[in-house]
């Protein structure tokens, strides 16, 4: 109870209200922790906790509610772990489409000859090479830019619509189908982005080819890691302005996946 103005504030809510707002904790919080943007590992934990906790009783208030019914404490607790596998699906739908730089990075540094050095991405804390975490700050720059995180979090809002609380049904099938139609373009995307990169290596080795027959005495060897090198740095900096364009292309797959794991939890 709260005093203001001399009149009593009621605060007060009832067990029931109580168990429909983790269940909705916990769906934001598992996409929090899962989603790109949201969920890099340099971000503290308290600010996950915090968000997640300011946006599920945003949702709370203005969601519908449904009537969550079960019997036991075992009932509950199932239908928390479909909350928050519901969560998890919605933010990986979107997270595994960023993948695509990483796989983008070492295709490209296998080319240039910088495969075996490896950077710590600070989103995951984990080994990358230096093209990909290149990427990786770049399409994470562009999703700030293009605002794409305030998508990420509208989508999961309008989930709580279209799957409302203890209403998913996971269709194995439908969601198998997304994730197969999804590596399909997975590869795709990942060459298109190196491909100025990947035309210009393969030229270079034509040509390295040539010289080595016409100049046997030189050591093509240990120029042509030089020229690798230093060519592919080049169109790595010309090729930035294709960036943009790419991004489109892997923040509309993202798009997607999370529509089509939306439809296969409905």
């Amino acid at each position: 109870m709260l005093w203001e103005s001399g009149n009593m504030l009621d605060i007060s809510f009832t067990y029931a209200d109580l168990e429909y707002f983790l269940l909705i904790l916990v769906r934001v919080s598992c996409f929090v922790y899962v989603a790109p943007f949201f969920s890099m590992s340099n971000v503290p934990h308290r600010v996950k906790i915090g968000f997640s906790i300011f946006f599920a009783y945003l949702l709370y208030l203005s969601v519908d509610r449904n009537e969550v019914v079960y019997n036991t404490l075992l009932g509950y607790a199932v239908i928390v772990m479909k909350e928050a596998l519901t969560g998890f699906l919605i933010g990986w739908g979107a997270q595994i489409c960023t993948t695509v730089t990483s796989f983008a990075g070492s295709i490209a540094d296998m080319e240039i000859g910088l495969s075996m050095v490896s950077l710590l991405d600070p989103t995951t804390k984990e080994q990358a090479t230096f093209t990909g975490v290149f990427y990786q700050y770049m399409f994470t720059l562009f999703m700030i830019i293009s605002g794409l995180y305030q998508y990420l979090l509208r989508a999961l809002a309008e989930t709580f619509i279209l799957i409302p609380i203890n209403g998913a049904v996971f269709k194995q099938e439908a969601l198998l189908e997304s994730i197969l139609l999804f590596l399909g373009d997975y590869i795709t995307i990942g060459f298109r982005i190196i491909l100025p990169i990947f035309c210009a290596m393969i030229f270079l080795n034509c040509v390295l080819g040539v010289l080595a027959k016409v100049s046997p005495q030189l050591n093509m060897f240990a120029v042509g890691m030089q020229f690798k090198v230093l060519v592919g740095l080049i169109i790595l900096f010309l090729s930035m302005r294709m960036l943009p364009a790419l991004s489109d292309n892997v923040f509309t797959q993202m798009k997607r996946m999370i529509v089509s794991f939306v439809e296969g939890m409905v």
